[in-house]
C-alpha cells in the first residue's frame, strides 16, 4: 500500500504508542520510519525537554511546525508526530493531503504507559495525572479532525493494532505479522 500523497502520518497523545506502532507499521509496509521529536532532537543536537526548558514551548512548536513540513515532502513512508504537533493550525492544513492515522489512549492507560515521565515535558508538574486528562480534552477534538481512521490502543499489542490500521487503510494482505 501507498498512500496518495507522502507518508501515512500516525498521530495521538502521548503514550498511544506512535513510534512502537508507526516503526512495525512501517516495516509491514516496507517503507522507511520517521519519527518527528527524533528528527528535531538530531537537528537541534538536544533533548525535546532541554529544547522545552531553555527556549520554552512556543519555540519548540515553531522549530517543530518546521520540521514536519520539510519532512511531508520529503519522506514517504510512515511518520510518527509528537502528541502536541497537531495543534498547529499549518500543520493540521497540510495532514489534509496525507494519510493519518490516529492512535487512541485513555487516560489510565496513556497515564501508566507514560509513566509520568520527566522525559515528556508536558506531563511534569503538580499534578500530572490531572494534565493528561486536561491534554486529552483539549486535543481529542484534532485527533479526529485530522484522522483518516481512529483506532483504539488500550489493552491491545503493537501487532494488533498494526493488523488494524493495515485493514483500515485497505491493506488486509499486510495485516498478519511475518511468519503467522
Amino acid at each position: 500500500m501507498s498512500p496518495a500523497q507522502g507518508p501515512v502520518v500516525v498521530v495521538g497523545p502521548p503514550g498511544s504508542g506512535k513510534s512502537t506502532v508507526g516503526r512495525l507499521l512501517a516495516d509491514r509496509l516496507g517503507v522507511a520510519f520517521r519519527d518527528a521529536d527524533a528528527d528535531i532532537e538530531a537537528a537541534e543536537g538536544r533533548a525535546i525537554s532541554d529544547i522545552f526548558a531553555e527556549d520554552g514551548e512556543p519555540a519548540f512548536r515553531d522549530i517543530e511546525e518546521r520540521t514536519i513540513a520539510r519532512t511531508l515532502t520529503e519522506h514517504d513512508g510512515v511518520y510518527a508526530l509528537g502528541g502536541g504537533a497537531v495543534l498547529a493550525a499549518g500543520t493540521r492544513r497540510r495532514l489534509a493531503d496525507h494519510t493519518v492515522v490516529f492512535l487512541a489512549v485513555g487516560m489510565a492507560e496513556g497515564v501508566r504507559r507514560t509513566g509520568l515521565s520527566t522525559a515528556r515535558p508536558l506531563l511534569t508538574g503538580v499534578n500530572p495525572r490531572a494534565t493528561y486528562k486536561a491534554l486529552l480534552d483539549e486535543r481529542l477534538p484534532v485527533y479526529r479532525e485530522v484522522a483518516t481512521c481512529e483506532v483504539e490502543t488500550d489493552d491491545r499489542t503493537p501487532d494488533d493494532i498494526v493488523a488494524e490500521v493495515l485493514e483500515r487503510l485497505g491493506d488486509p494482505s499486510r495485516a498478519a505479522p511475518r511468519g503467522t
